[in-house]
């Protein structure tokens, strides 16, 4: 993987431990490591003989050599950067998936502060997409991430797709169901793996998330007009990341509203953020083809 050009974000470190030695009375006596700031920190090259402290260590020892060299090449999408999207895209990136693709229209705001990972007073304003691509390539560097600041319009979602290039594995972290659905069906009539993210707002509780098809989703007021579309339009075993906690307090909102409008509702700090941790969890043991 080549260095990245000028103008790359490359605050990736490394740390070469130094020999410890003795003191006069004996005692081993340890040094400061020396940091050593350069992007090839990701890689681990060595550096006067001395293998270097990087920052796949700790992946390597879960997933081995030929599970990082797999993540490494494989490139997922991640549809919506929001509180879901945005976590879930930078644990992508430091699980060492090699090539993102991001998508999102909107800027950040500061209502987005409470819970998205790209979201703090130094970055409001700014397209999504570029701010999550800038913390990417900040995490590795030589990753390939492509940022895409567009709205995912459903009535020219597969030539918006079909732009994207060759995907392995694409998440879907959009509100609105319009979209949702569109995407459930083009990956499926592709054969594109996908996980698709309910509802996070109004829940509470994180140890009320579940993985399910479709069908099987309770209690996510999202999910329920998401299975009454998908039954219409044939869309069968989609995969889903939902909470079977009761909404603590729900606006009573049509189900044309919110394929029209979306939601607009509260949420807590932790619980978008948690579930875009899982889904990148079921991602990375996807792409590795753990079960």
């Amino acid at each position: 993987m080549a260095p990245p050009s000028a103008g790359v974000c490359t605050h990736s470190t490394r740390v070469e431990r130094r020999r410890r030695k003795r003191s006069p009375s004996g005692n081993v006596r340890a040094r400061r490591p020396r940091v050593v700031h350069s992007w090839a920190a990701w890689q681990g090259e060595r550096d006067g003989g001395t293998v270097a402290e990087t920052a796949t260590d700790r992946l390597r020892l879960v997933v081995g050599d030929e599970g990082l060299e797999r993540l490494a090449r494989a490139r997922v999408a991640v549809i919506g950067l929001g509180g879901v999207g945005s976590s879930c895209a930078e644990a992508l990136a430091r699980g060492g998936v090699g090539r993102l693709v991001l998508l999102d229209r909107d800027v950040v705001a500061p209502s987005n502060i409470n819970r998205q990972a790209l979201a703090f007073t130094s970055t409001l304003g700014r397209p999504k997409a570029e701010v999550m691509r800038a913390m990417a390539l900040d995490i590795n560097p030589g990753a390939d991430v492509t940022a895409v600041h567009a709205f995912l319009d459903k009535d020219a979602l597969g030539e918006q797709m079909g732009a994207l290039g060759e995907l392995d594995y694409v998440v879907d972290a959009i509100d609105t169901v319009a979209q949702k659905l569109r995407l459930a069906a083009w990956c499926q009539e592709r054969g594109v793996p996908e996980l698709s993210a309910m509802g996070g707002a109004n829940k509470l509780d994180p140890c009320r998330l579940r993985f399910a098809r479709i069908e099987e989703t309770v209690n996510c007021p999202l999910a329920r007009v998401m299975r009454k579309e998908c039954r219409r339009r044939g869309i069968r075993g989609l995969r889903v990341l939902f909470s079977d906690e009761e909404p603590v307090r729900m606006e009573a909102i049509s189900d044309e509203r919110w394929m029209r409008e979306g939601p607009l509702l509260g949420t807590m700090s932790y619980l978008p953020p948690i579930m875009g941790q899982m889904l990148a969890s079921r991602v990375i043991r996807d792409l590795l083809g753990w079960e």
